[in-house]
């Protein structure tokens, strides 16, 4: 740890976030913060049964955004395309954890949006009247692509003399 990480942790208690780090910067995040919802969520009884209030922050990195040099909304993250996507998660989940739920934003995030990293913070303000928040803030990679097979096995085969019949 570096001493200015090692500072941040013993003064905050607390590590920088990632991104600080050198990969994360290289990233071009798309944020949507305070997005607002109601959504039947928790493992107490008094939450089964009505909606709660949830406030979502999320930020969502793409290794430098395609739309940077070509100005259309196809060549990046469409932040209203995923609002509406988490206005439709809010109704349809049969979750009841935060951890769970904010776990499926980061799914969808990552899977459906190609999003390369993702933080994700899921709040219920004012759970308790003594309390301004509560919530989870989790963070994930997108694992790396697998290189195709067969390309190899084609390469390998062209490379050796060889060409393999077309089908």
């Amino acid at each position: 740890m570096s001493s200015l990480n090692a500072q941040t942790t013993q003064s905050t208690g607390f590590a920088p976030a990632p991104s600080a780090t050198p990969a994360a910067a290289s990233l071009d995040l798309i944020f949507i913060e305070g997005f607002t919802g109601q959504t039947v969520i928790g493992i107490h009884h008094t939450e089964l049964h009505d909606p709660q209030p949830l406030v979502i922050d999320l930020h969502a990195g793409l290794a430098r955004s395609r739309a940077c040099d070509t100005d259309r909304i196809g060549d990046t993250i469409d932040y209203g395309v995923v609002r509406e996507r988490l206005q439709r998660l809010l109704v349809e989940h049969r979750l009841q954890l935060l951890e769970a739920l904010a776990e499926a934003i980061a799914d969808i995030l990552i899977v459906e949006f190609g999003a390369r990293w993702v933080r994700v913070k899921v709040v219920k303000p004012r759970k308790f009247d003594d309390v301004q928040a509560v919530g989870v803030q989790i963070e994930r990679v997108a694992p790396e692509p697998e290189a195709p097979q067969r390309s190899a096995a084609v390469l390998h085969l062209i490379g050796s003399g060889m060409v393999p019949p077309r089908r």
